[in-house]
């Protein structure tokens, strides 16, 4: 994302100096095949400009003395984009970076090319990350917090990468002047990051996650001899995050070569693996952590899944 990592010049395709250096609007193409397009006066970047590089992504702003400086937006080569302020070529000051999707995926600052200070990492679901970023630009520290997609609790504590260590339930609290606080429940559980195995569905099997149940709870289905059902605790609007569905990690060769009947808590996580709940933890007596499982299958659904 640095703008000045090209190499030596190796073809100009435009006007030239008495110099020989490009002067105008020039075309730059380097020996790395990184590639620059813009404005140069007596072989300096001077006016907007954008460079390809080697690998598909892209690179564009407003250079003064061959340095950008000013708004950038920097594209990956899978289509992500970050967006920030340049000094002197480098990153410093506010960024928002999006993936693929167009979806945001990072809000907060930047100094000498590094995340600093607080930021946000946000997920697909409207989930996010909060927190001041360590020396490394991570999301690592005692006091950061995991806020669910209502911007209303949340789990706060000690983080590392992104991950919780150890948290307490807490509600989020904008202060008047624009900061973010929060109210810790002293007396919560405390959770973890607790990532299911082939052979292990959760360490905490019977501790609720907080969001899940203020939203839904577990009954018997209105549907006869379909067992359990899954019934909202609340109206939601279109797109509202209501459950979660973990589960073992297995593999698809794995379920295609057993019994359909021990498929029917089965769904695809990604082309590698399936997670699925099996017996006896599709009780919520000896299950309960997640209660995505528990939503039947319906010809008009009110609800989907979704990665």
């Amino acid at each position: 994302m640095d703008s000045d990592d090209e190499s030596i010049e190796e073809t100009v395709e435009g006007p030239l100096d008495e110099d020989d250096q490009p002067h105008g609007v020039c075309t730059v193409i380097y020996s790395s095949s990184d590639r620059f397009e813009g404005h140069f006066i007596h072989g300096e970047k001077n006016g907007k400009g954008k460079f390809f590089f080697f690998d598909g992504s892209t690179l564009e702003g407003f250079y003064v003395d061959d340095a950008l400086q000013g708004p950038g937006t920097y594209t990956y080569e899978d289509g992500g984009m970050l967006q920030g302020t340049y000094l002197d070529g480098e990153l410093n000051g506010p960024a928002q970076e999006y993936d693929g999707g167009g979806r945001l995926v990072f809000r907060g600052q930047y100094r000498d090319n590094c995340r600093w200070g607080k930021c946000w990492l946000c997920y697909p679901d409207g989930g996010c990350v909060f927190g001041e970023v360590n020396v490394d630009g991570e999301m690592t520290g005692e006091s950061m917090a995991y806020i669910y997609p209502n911007c209303q609790i949340a789990l706060y504590g000690s983080f590392v990468e992104g991950e919780v260590i150890s948290a307490r339930l807490a509600t989020l609290v904008s202060a008047e002047s624009g900061g973010t606080h929060f109210e810790v429940t002293t007396d919560s559980p405390v959770y973890s990051y607790d990532k299911s195995t082939s052979t292990c569905i959760a360490t905490h099997l019977l501790l609720p996650d907080p969001y899940e149940s203020q939203r839904v709870f577990v009954a018997d289905s209105l549907i006869k001899g379909a067992g359990q059902g899954l019934f909202a605790k609340m109206d939601a609007e279109s797109d509202t995050v209501m459950a979660f569905y973990n589960g073992v990690r297995i593999t698809h060769s794995e379920v295609d070569s057993r019994d359909w009947a021990q498929n029917v808590n089965t769904i695809s996580l990604d082309e590698d693996a399936v997670i699925d709940v099996p017996q006896p933890y599709d009780q919520t007596e000896q299950y309960c952590a997640t209660l995505g499982h528990k939503a039947n299958h319906s010809f008009t659904p009110n609800c989907k899944y979704d990665p």
